[in-house]
């Protein structure tokens, strides 16, 4: 395809320039691609200012036809006449467009190279700080019952992990750093971008929260913070310009990172406790309210408790007890009686154990005494004795003694069954009343109970949440954060950008070529879209 076109080239060119030599001695290729346009200008202008021969009359005319707009395709076919004969580019005709290009190669290569060493110089350098740091999704077990509840699925787990990743990068964190190390004041960290400086130069001065912020916001361009997907490590990078700087910012992050999650547990157990305190005070007036309510309740019935149990009930009991006791010694008491009455009717009242006293006793001593004198005597001075007589005397004495005293005895005995009876039937009396009383009190005890565990209730409630807010408000001073760092930020050897100059060179050429490569091509292309002689070229 070169070599034809450039014979129709040849062919094409008038007869006054076939005498001209046919080629120089001497020039460059830009040289050559001049005289060819020239000879293809002079080419085309000939045959178009060229005089036609007029039309004969045997010639029919041709009818007129009403013109059309021209449509868009219509008019990029105008425009580039080569568009249509695109499909006849051969790899001649690309090594023909890189050769008149070559200036081109040789200018985007000088100038990408220039560029990319310009930026190199330019470029302050990076130094890259690492630290790994084990974040663990639940916190220290210091208190059984904490503020968050741990969680033990894994999905949860790298959620939390993830929160806490998020939290190392966040505004808070960085905020803290821009404070300690006051990097709102150092220049590496507030100069603006070449753009901005452009616009500051017509802009009012910036003010120390303007550069706060912007010390913020380059921070945070600065730190990345990736973890591990099968574990919970966590690695921090932080560049600057200065690698003992990158690792000053890497522990003060991971310092601020760790004060962050500590005041994070505080503020959260601080809401808590007040809240709790708030709710402790409704609480206390509920617990006063209740009691009140039981102790008015008590006075007002008269309810009296001994050991838990109501008064009127242990006054019943007892009652029942003393009836109890009264009923059997009435019972004893008169059988004792009938006993006594059925031995005086028998006339056993000088042996019979139930006439039972000391004058009994000693009168019963002195009458068998009397009596083995009485024997010994009828043995001795026989019946008629003058003696005999008299002891029978004494002993009919001691008889009626012993009837007088067994009749004072029965006396007795009727008298204390009269007071037992008497004491059995006030007791009986006394216990019906109090049993009435016990019916009373244990009607006015239900409602009471119903009292008593409403309070209890409330006083238990209103300690559990006392004793948890106090547990909650010493938990506030205590760090539970599981957090620890395994691999301490180190100062870099090298920098981490921009790399080497022997880099950019190679990087730079190699751009400047691809660049060149691509100008040179699209130039020629364009030409070669642009030329309208594509259809004469193919048919010579």
């Amino acid at each position: 395809m070169y070599r034809l076109q450039k014979a129709g080239h040849k062919q094409a060119r008038p007869l006054d320039e076939k005498t001209a030599p046919a080629a120089r001695t001497h020039g460059s290729l830009l040289d050559d691609l001049v005289d060819e346009d020239e000879v293809f200008e002079r080419t085309v202008l000939k045959e178009h200012l060229e005089p036609k021969p007029p039309k004969t009359a045997a010639e029919p005319a041709v009818a007129e036809t009403p013109v059309k707009a021209a449509s868009p395709s219509g008019n990029l076919a105008a425009a580039l006449p080569g568009l249509k004969h695109i499909d006849r580019i051969g790899v001649d005709d690309v090594i023909l467009w890189l050769r008149k290009g070559i200036v081109w190669i040789v200018l985007a290569i000088i100038l990408c190279v220039a560029g990319a060493l310009t930026y190199a110089s330019m470029t302050p350098p990076r130094y890259k700080a690492y630290t790994d740091i084990v974040v663990n999704p639940s916190n220290l077990n210091v208190v059984n019952d904490g503020v968050f509840s741990p969680n033990q699925q894994r999905d949860t787990q790298i959620l939390e992990v993830e929160s806490k990743l998020r939290t190392i990068t966040s505004r808070n964190v960085l905020a803290r750093v821009v404070d300690e190390l006051k990097l709102d004041q150092d220049p590496e960290f507030i100069s603006p971008p070449p753009l901005a400086r452009l616009k500051a130069m017509f802009s009012s001065k910036p003010e120390d929260d303007d550069n706060r912020v912007g010390a913020l916001r380059s921070l945070g361009d600065r730190v990345a913070a990736e973890r591990d997907p099968r574990s919970f490590v966590v690695t921090l990078s932080v560049w600057t310009n200065d690698a003992e700087k990158s690792v000053t910012v890497s522990k003060a992050i991971v310092k601020a990172f760790e004060s962050e999650l500590f005041q994070t547990t505080s503020d959260s157990s601080q809401r808590v406790v007040d809240d709790l305190r708030k709710r402790l005070e409704e609480m206390r007036e509920n617990v006063t309210i209740a009691e009140k309510r039981v102790a008015d309740f008590r006075r007002e019935n008269g309810l009296q408790e001994n050991n838990g149990q109501l008064v009127s009930n242990l006054a019943s009991g007892e009652l029942n007890a003393q009836v109890l006791a009264t009923q059997q010694r009435l019972i004893q008491e008169e059988s004792r009686l009938k006993q006594m009455e059925a031995a005086i009717a028998q006339n056993r009242t000088q042996s019979d154990a139930i006439f039972d006293s000391q004058t009994m006793n000693t009168i019963r001593a002195q009458y068998s005494t009397l009596q083995q004198q009485i024997g010994a005597m009828t043995l001795t001075y026989g019946a008629r004795h003058p003696r005999l007589a008299t002891a029978g005397a004494e002993r009919a004495m001691l008889e009626r003694g012993m009837a007088d005293e067994a009749r004072r005895i029965l006396q007795a005995a009727k008298i204390n069954v009269a007071e037992a009876r008497s004491s059995l039937d006030a007791l009986r009396l006394k216990a019906v009343a109090e049993r009435a009383n016990v019916f009373t009190d244990n009607e006015a005890q239900v409602r009471l109970r119903d009292l008593e565990r409403d309070a209890r209730s409330a006083a238990a409630i209103y300690e559990t949440y006392l004793t948890r807010s106090r547990q909650l408000a010493e938990q506030q001073s205590i760090d539970s954060t599981n957090v620890r760092v395994i691999s301490q930020p180190v100062a870099p050897n090298s920098r981490s950008w921009p790399p080497g100059k022997l880099t950019f060179l190679i990087a730079g050429g190699m751009g400047g070529l691809f660049l060149g490569l691509g100008i040179a091509v699209a130039l020629g292309l364009w030409g070669y879209l642009r030329r309208d002689d594509h259809a004469d070229v193919a048919a010579r």
